[in-house]
């Protein structure tokens, strides 16, 4: 079958209009489906223009999802994209073209794959590596029940780098044929494709006719005396892994196919036929892409327009943000390169985001002293436990929502041990666009319940930088900081950083009725609400605690004690700093004596993508809604707001 022809010899009609579901597309003839690429290619860069997102992982893909969906019966063969932030293309496809333009909008398209979006997302993703574990389990599944379907994970080389992907892997071999995995290599090749060659040898291993010869080899093998038997099974799987790069996944009972040009129609469809057709299993199709693929601004931008802003589409000039204040993410890393430049024994360790953590600024100084792990946060934290343990002060910039992973890292190798690392939590809080899979909502109740361990929260930029400095001095144990998305709030950065206190917060203003009990950035708003309650007549207190864990303990219960009601605020889920002053209250005998506590924090929901501002509205973490709290605590347990409360 071949898909080449010369297209230009006849007019072309618009094919995806015609084409809103894969059923549509399998519907076309084989030399319509590079047009069909090619307008499915102009959807998404028009679409993101719009919105901004992810682009070049989904301009990569484009010809690889229509050939997956044009090869397979999907629904019914499920297609498991790791990540998700490449499924833009297939989005469009699947029924869901009409709402692109409302991607990481409010009440819009999720930017990842969700299972409540389509059927054609089998299994939600928006963290890596954890496609083949899941398409493991749907094959396992179907062939439990003894029903057709293959499930299909479409995995990405730096998705490789997480361990996960191949503890999966090792325990593939008995979902057989009904698994096939893609390896969608888009940065550095494995096994770089070698030409006509090298797509003639992935056609030919994977065809039928081929898989027929090596079993029966195989089987002739096995009657030879055990020397004999084990040359020739080493022989097989060692010649076509020094010709396909292969023995890897050989060995992890994978039958590898491969390297495949992923944008050559002409190699794809059949090679997918065959692979659907095998059975051999599982199967490894080894696909070669280029990220950005087919837009020029992103195939010359050095991270191919990886993540990008709104843009306009001809130039591929991005919109720019409003001048501000800097970045947490910046103070953060500028913060770390004086801590660096004080003390040699400073190192920085991310897993696979450099550049989201802000720690490409610190390699461009401290390279030798840098380490980027890979996906492979688990990883990061035993390493920096090791450093920790020679005289190191290790860093480990991961992201909130990122260092769920190594959760058991924390407390078994750093925590209990009591080793001085530092996590350096980025993304805490609300993300705005990302949504729910990468809100970083639980790290104070996961990691405030450790013993050892000092937990802060910057409420502002400056704050972050004496935070920075403290823990780069702190070497009797564990410590973190969180600090959210986006820009400070335009506070002087100091010019040479306090040492704080371990479990010593400050008080912003003194009043004597209410108390605001403020953790992390939502202190712009507990002032607004002090503010407006002081207009009310309410004499407010707003304390800035910094230490989720340790407590400042005399600060609160001074507080807790002089003030008729006390409101704790924090940007994290249930069970973190409001909840330890609940204890700290309850053990203290405090609230017997008619104190009326009220804790705010964000709801027990997962909430889906907005602007930022829009989320925190919507949990009720902005200033009237603390207004509201304070007022309901006095309406509810007083005879009126202000009358027959205590002065």
């Amino acid at each position: 079958m071949s898909i080449a022809g010369d297209m230009t010899d006849r007019p072309q009609t618009p094919l995806l209009d015609s084409v809103p579901y894969p059923e549509d597309l399998r519907k076309l003839r084989p030399d319509q489906l590079r047009q069909l690429a090619a307008e499915l290619r102009s959807e998404m860069v028009s679409a993101v223009s719009v919105t901004g997102g992810h682009l070049g992982a989904g301009l990569g893909v484009v010809e690889l999802t229509v050939a997956l969906h044009y090869v397979f019966n999907t629904p019914e063969d499920r297609l498991i994209w790791d990540v998700g932030h490449q499924a833009y293309p297939h989005k469009i496809i699947t029924g869901r073209r009409d709402r692109i333009r409302t991607l990481r909008q409010g009440g819009g398209l999720s930017g990842f794959t969700k299972r409540s979006e389509s059927e054609y997302d089998p299994f939600g993703a928006a963290h890596s590596s954890t496609s083949i574990s899941a398409a493991l389990g749907f094959a396992m599944a179907n062939k439990l029940s003894g029903v057709p379907g293959k499930a299909i994970a479409v995995i990405g080389d730096g998705a490789m780098s997480a361990g996960m992907a191949y503890e999966a892997m090792n325990n593939a071999r008995d979902a057989g044929n009904r698994l096939v995995v893609v390896l969608n290599d888009n940065d550095m090749s494995i096994a770089p494709p070698v030409g006509g060659l090298s797509a003639y040898l992935a056609r030919l291993v994977s065809s039928s006719s081929f898989l027929t010869l090596r079993d029966f080899a195989r089987r002739v093998a096995r009657r030879l005396p055990d020397p004999l038997h084990r040359a020739a099974r080493k022989a097989d799987e060692y010649t076509r892994g020094w010709v396909t790069g292969g023995t890897l996944f050989e060995e992890l009972g994978f039958y590898y196919v491969g390297p495949v040009d992923g944008h050559d129609l002409d190699q794809l469809i059949p090679i997918l036929e065959n692979v659907r057709d095998a059975s051999e299993g599982p199967m490894l199709v080894h696909v070669v892409t280029k990220k950005g693929k087919g837009y020029g601004p992103a195939e010359a931008a050095a991270d191919k327009y990886h993540g990008v802003q709104k843009f306009d589409v001809v130039s591929g000039v991005q919109a720019k943000a409003e001048p501000g204040p800097p970045s947490y993410t910046k103070v953060f890393a500028d913060a770390l390169i004086k801590e660096g430049e004080r003390d040699s024994k400073v190192i920085a360790i991310t897993a696979a985001m450099p550049s989201g953590t802000g720690l490409d600024k610190f390699e461009a100084k401290f390279p030798e002293r840098t380490f980027d792990v890979g996906i492979a946060e688990q990883h990061a934290v035993t390493f920096a436990a090791g450093l920790a343990a020679q005289g190191y002060r290790p860093f480990c910039a991961i992201y909130s929502t990122f260092l769920q992973r190594a959760y058991d890292q924390v407390v078994h190798d750093v925590a209990i041990q009591n080793l001085p690392v530092r996590f350096a939590m980025d993304r805490a809080g609300l993300v705005g666009a990302d949504g729910s899979t990468h809100a970083g909502s639980f790290d104070l109740a996961y990691l405030c319940t450790l013993p050892n361990m000092v937990v802060m929260a910057a409420a502002d930029e400056a704050e972050l930088v004496h935070m920075v400095h403290t823990m780069a001095l702190h070497d009797t144990g564990p410590s973190a900081v969180r600090y959210p998305r986006g820009n400070g709030v335009g506070v002087p950065l100091p010019v040479t950083p306090e040492r704080l206190e371990i479990g010593k917060g400050r008080v912003i203003r003194e009043g004597k009725k209410v108390a605001i009990l403020s953790l992390g950035t939502r202190l712009k708003e507990a002032r607004k609400a002090a503010d407006v309650l002081e207009g009310k007549g309410l004499s407010t207190t707003v304390a800035d605690l910094r230490f989720a864990k340790p407590l400042d303990e005399a600060l609160i219960r001074r507080l807790l004690a002089t003030h008729e009601v006390a409101v704790t605020v924090e940007e994290a889920a249930i069970g973190g700093f409001g909840a330890h002053v609940l204890t700290l209250a309850s053990d203290a005998g405090l609230i017997d004596a008619g104190l009326k506590l009220r804790t705010m924090r964000l709801p027990d929901v997962f909430q889906d993508q907005d602007k930022p501002e829009k989320q925190y509205e919507e949990a009720g973490l902005d200033a009237p809604a603390i207004v509201d709290t304070v007022l309901k605590a006095l309406r509810i347990n007083s005879v009126g707001v202000i009358e027959g409360a205590r002065a």
